[in-house]
């Protein structure tokens, strides 16, 4: 089977030792949280599957800007689309840790937790510039772009651990799998064409 993007071995940011992710949830209630919009809680889910390897968590922005222009971060690796985490809190430092908290799920259990590497601003110009590059379009009637642009103006970057997958594993049991496990059922199944 071929490599994972960008790595020999896949990275997903799932804190799968039981022990860990249980301690790691009871230190998440000691910490400052962030509420996450839907589309950063999408992310941390992909990221926890392994979905976006090799990346370690939300890029910075100056890698969400090189990727939205030539798909490809500031070392070089491809990506087709910015991964971010963005908010409206300005109240959050580079250098803390923070639990970041489901939106999706009633009571907004913690869904992962991320050191801060950058708090960045990102301007009208750098949003606008991002939006129509992934959407292809300005327009305010596409969903795309008004979501992306109500993100919040706030961008968080850093490392990231993922403690659950939301919604998407208790909602869709039979169709949820993470990419270490299609990987294994690809192999499993002795398939060498697969066709997405």
């Amino acid at each position: 089977m071929i490599k994972p993007h960008g790595s020999d071995e896949l990275n997903p940011l799932f804190v799968y030792n039981t022990e860990q992710r249980h301690a790691l949830l009871a230190e998440a209630e000691t910490l400052p949280s962030l509420l996450l919009n839907s589309a950063a809680a999408a992310n941390a889910v992909m990221l926890g599957g392994g979905y976006f390897n090799p990346l370690t968590g939300y890029m910075n922005l100056a890698d969400a800007l090189s990727v939205a222009q030539k798909m490809h971060t500031v070392d070089g690796l491809f990506f087709p689309v910015p991964i971010v985490n963005r908010t409206n809190d300005t109240g959050i430092k580079a250098g803390s840790r923070i639990a970041l908290r489901d939106p999706n799920v009633e009571g907004h259990p913690v869904l992962a937790i991320m050191d801060i590497n950058a708090v960045e601003t990102i301007s009208e110009e750098q949003n606008n510039f991002m939006a129509e590059k992934v959407f292809r379009t300005l327009d305010p009637k596409h969903p795309g772009v008004s979501t992306f642009s109500e993100l919040g103006n706030t961008l968080l970057s850093g490392p990231t651990q993922v403690l659950n997958y939301s919604y998407i594993q208790t909602d869709f049991p039979n169709t949820f799998r993470t990419a270490g496990q299609i990987r294994n059922e690809i192999a499993e199944h002795g398939w060498e064409k697969v066709v997405p």
